[in-house]
């Protein structure tokens, strides 16, 4: 990792020439503290895995000022970092881009609860992003328990962990089919790891035809045949695209 002051200073880098370049452009006069400044901020927050973005923008207040002199306050900074979550995501996509995608690569998917089921008791016209993206009812098997909300679908590659896809879905839908539209970007990779809930003779033979061999956890009946060293190879697979999931969200 470099040095935090000469990432902060590559970062800005990037992004500078990538709105340079035409990624985004910004109705009415600049502001004092530019869209790169907050997006470099943003990133490097991330980068550097700092929980809090108040606390990291104290510490920036405290020893970088001298590289963000205009520093907005905290809901200024929150408020417009929010308005440029797109240029961040289109930012994130043409780096990802720049590196060539994993042979295997993984799907899975994770709850986006928006409020207690308990206190649903029917449409209730909560929205997603857009204002679009309805609310709905879905099975979270990883904890066993239905939840009202959306879902989180990601594609990433197995080894860097890079995102190649993503998109939030209302939580009644099939799992499947989500994956088949995430797998439509990008060339299709030779294996694809994936959970129980994307098991089908329908979907491994749609992606078979892309060339794609799905794999997926044996069941209770296989896994009482294999051998502990096979065991534990895959529980390890396993756990790594828990762990996407969970940094995902």
């Amino acid at each position: 990792m470099l040095p935090t002051e000469d990432l902060f200073v590559y970062v800005y880098v990037l992004i500078d020439d990538a709105i340079r370049s035409g990624v985004m452009a910004r109705p009415g006069p600049a502001p004092g503290c530019s869209d790169a400044e907050l997006l470099t901020i943003a990133l490097v927050r991330h980068l550097l895995g700092r929980r809090s973005e108040a606390g990291f923008l104290a510490e920036v207040a405290r020893d970088w000022a001298h590289l963000f002199p205009c520093l907005p306050c905290q809901s200024e900074a929150n408020r417009r970092i929010r308005w440029l979550w797109g240029a961040f995501e289109q930012l994130r996509a043409m780096l990802a881009a720049r590196r060539p995608a994993d042979d295997c690569q993984q799907v899975d998917t994770t709850a986006l609860p928006v409020k207690h089921i308990s206190r649903v008791r029917g449409p209730d016209g909560w929205t997603g992003p857009g204002n679009d993206l309805p609310a709905r009812f879905g099975r979270d098997a990883a904890h066993a328990e239905w939840f009202y909300g959306f879902r989180l679908a990601v594609k990433t590659d197995l080894s860097s962990r890079i995102v190649r896809a993503w998109a939030i879905v209302p939580a009644a839908v099939n799992e499947r089919e989500v994956a088949d539209n995430l797998l439509q970007a990008g060339p299709p990779p030779r294996d694809l790891l994936c959970d129980k809930g994307f098991s089908g003779r329908a979907f491994a033979a749609a992606q078979a035809a892309r060339g794609t061999a799905v794999l997926v956890p044996p069941t209770k009946d296989q896994r009482a045949s294999m051998p502990a060293i096979l065991l534990k190879v895959i529980a390890q697979w396993r756990n790594r695209i828990e762990a996407v999931r969970r940094h995902s969200v």
